[in-house]
């Protein structure tokens, strides 16, 4: 067991939700379910308390714990990509409110926020040119879901009229 793991709080959803979300990436799989051994008040005997998952190496506990606190923009994870494929297909996967998606956040189906982050965006952020870092950060805050040959032309100074 891991010394530390970050713990999900759902209201009735953890194994549904740690299903999805170790579907999505590699490397991820239900390490546990435990059953609740008593009433709670949230649930009963029986109904399912926690799920131990491992999402892409990393450990994870999703807790049925009930409807009293919901997630927020505070605490998000990121998923680096290689490529837009890759970055297409983990955004149309994890965004269920597409009015709330912002240079590479998404909300899901369960109010849990991610960032789905193209490895090259954090390089060119952080790219000593740092006329290159601009453009990168300022076509960044304009998309919604990251658009990586856009960003690339941004950097070299194209217009995407000019494309």
């Amino acid at each position: 067991m891991t010394k530390i793991a970050p713990c999900l709080w759902f209201d009735g959803r953890a194994l549904e939700a740690a299903e999805f979300y170790v579907s999505l990436l590699p490397g991820s799989r239900i390490d546990a379910i435990v059953e609740s051994p008593a009433d709670y008040p949230s649930g009963k005997t029986g109904d399912v308390l926690t799920v131990e998952f491992t999402l892409a190496g990393h450990p994870y506990v999703a807790l049925n714990a009930g409807p009293e606190f919901r997630f927020n923009e505070a605490v998000s994870f990121q998923i680096y990509c290689d490529d837009q494929e890759e970055v297409d297909r983990l955004a149309d996967a994890l965004s269920a409110v597409p009015e709330a998606e912002q240079c590479s956040w998404v909300k899901d189906r369960f109010g849990l926020s991610w960032q789905i982050v193209p490895r090259m965006l954090l390089h060119l952020l952080a790219d000593p040119d740092r006329t290159k870092a601009k453009r990168a950060m300022e076509a960044m805050m304009t998309m919604k879901r990251i658009d990586i040959a856009a960003i690339e032309r941004a950097v070299k100074g194209v217009s995407s009229a000019g494309s």
